[in-house]
């Protein structure tokens, strides 16, 4: 059988739609057609493919109708917001993606699936939970009974025996936080790592972890497309920062919002009970200040919250430390939250700083939440000399990674776990599944691995942190 679904499919254009404007007049627009964009598949590099029906079909916990499996037409848009004026309506074709979900034709015969699963990088709440239901979802759904894990990251490819996974031996994997198959950074070395994945037999890799692990599927993907090999490669995007684009979100970043606003309500009962006190928290955020700014708009007890994506700086007028002094003579107290990214660019460094870098081969960050008790207990001490002051700084970080996923988590990677399958199983290789605005889709892996999701600090959700905050911009000029 063919490829299902041709590439670079252009979609007919969306029929015209007729609004009123503001005038009562009516206005007839039509909006340009939809790309899809190319998603990667196993006939690309390999014709005449066998296929076989889903087993789904005959699967006693499921009653496929009308609807059931997604078809190449079923496409998520990733732009649903549009102006309906002529320069909003004319910006060029709107990009898609193909829809996740089960296929009526699959490229595997479940009998002869050989699966690897590995968890790389830092911890995330949820990555036992994703490891669960790929082997619960391959094994109930599809029938395949060699599953494997891998440890201790990439490296353990190639350095370390792979342990076999059962439903019995995952059973409450999700009940605990990290991850049980082990993870480290870096150990990436591609020719042994698709080395050992060919010597082994294995024929679908799921490969859970942050920038840098995607960045290293992209890489196996293409050295298994040059070698032909019939093995499917997919990526489940593991970060709490919450910093992997096209997706509307990463597992386990609720869970983190929710432990860091504990963190925040534990900075904020210190700096009420001391004289002059300041609560300081540090959350995770290395590039983006996702978690501070979702748990600074949830707690309502900040009274400054610095990201990444905004400069600020200490001493003069606008500065922080006059706005802190102002929230002390006002309050008496006040609570300061910061991402471990934020103000890398103004702390000092030495030459052997400057260049040190992680296992992941990223520059290490200087610790801004000690750097900044710091500044302020010698500011405060400095201008105010016979006034007592009190910091307490609470950096909540491994607390925040190392827990279980909450409810809604633990939901979200079931999703995902279900759909980097179906996907796989429809022959796909090479992609990441994530939802996009609320509808789960595929996304090619090179995509994901460059894209970035950064804080718009020219939205409405910036603005409304400092409608909460009323801190300042930091804006020199």
């Amino acid at each position: 059988m063919p490829h299902p679904e041709p590439e670079h499919k252009q979609l007919n254009p969306i029929n015209p739609i007729e609004v009123d404007d503001d005038d009562g007049d009516e206005l007839i627009l039509s909006l340009s057609p939809v790309k899809l964009q190319r998603l990667p598949h196993l006939t690309d590099y390999l014709s005449q493919l066998p296929t076989h029906n889903n087993p789904l079909e005959h699967n006693p916990f499921y009653h496929p109708s009308d609807g059931f499996y997604i078809t190449p037409s079923d496409v998520i848009l990733r732009q649903i917001v549009y102006d309906l004026s002529a320069a909003g309506a004319s910006s060029g074709p709107a990009s898609a993606y193909h829809r996740a979900g089960p296929r009526r034709h699959i490229f595997f015969e479940p009998s002869s699936i050989k699966a690897a699963i590995v968890t790389c990088g830092g911890l995330c709440p949820g990555m036992n939970t994703v490891v669960r239901e790929l082997v619960l979802a391959l094994w109930d759904l599809y029938g395949v009974r060699q599953i494997f894990g891998i440890k201790a990251g990439y490296r353990g490819f190639h350095s370390m025996d792979p342990i076999q996974l059962d439903p019995k031996l995952v059973h409450n994997w999700h009940k605990n936080g990290g991850t049980v198959l082990e993870t480290s950074r870096g150990g990436f070395d591609l020719h042994k790592i698709v080395d050992a994945i060919q010597n082994r037999g294995y024929n679908q890799v799921y490969i859970i972890g942050g920038d840098g692990t995607m960045r290293g599927a992209v890489d196996i993907f293409h050295e298994i497309c040059r070698r032909k090999l019939k093995i499917g490669v997919t990526g489940i995007p593991k970060t709490v920062d919450n910093d992997v684009g096209i997706i509307d979100k990463s597992f386990g970043f609720q869970t983190a919002v929710e432990m860091a606003q504990q963190a925040i309500s534990a900075g904020h009962v210190e700096a009420e009970s001391a004289v002059n006190g300041i609560g300081l928290v540090k959350l995770m955020g290395r590039s983006t200040g996702h978690i501070a700014l979702h748990a600074t708009l949830s707690s309502r007890d900040v009274d400054c919250c610095l990201i990444p994506e905004t400069e600020f700086y200490l001493e003069g007028k606008g500065g922080l430390f006059e706005f802190m002094e102002q929230r002390l003579r006002e309050n008496g107290h006040a609570v300061l939250v910061v991402a471990e990214g934020a103000g890398q660019d103004i702390i000092p460094r030495n030459e052997a700083q400057k260049q040190e870098r992680d296992e992941s081969g990223n520059p290490v960050f200087l610790d801004v939440g000690q750097w900044l008790k710091s500044e302020l207990k010698n500011w405060w001490s400095r201008d105010h000399p016979n006034e007592l002051v009190t910091v307490k700084y609470i950096d909540p970080t491994y607390m925040i990674r190392a827990v279980p996923a909450n409810a809604t988590d633990n939901l979200y990677c079931t999703l995902l776990a279900h759909s980097a399958i179906h996907g796989v199983m429809a022959g796909y290789t090479g992609f990441v599944p994530g939802p996009i605005n609320g509808n789960y889709a595929y996304i090619p892996v090179e995509e994901v691995a460059k894209a970035k999701n950064v804080v718009n600090t020219r939205d409405h959700k910036w603005a409304w942190v400092r409608s909460v905050t009323n801190q300042p911009d930091f804006n020199r000029t």
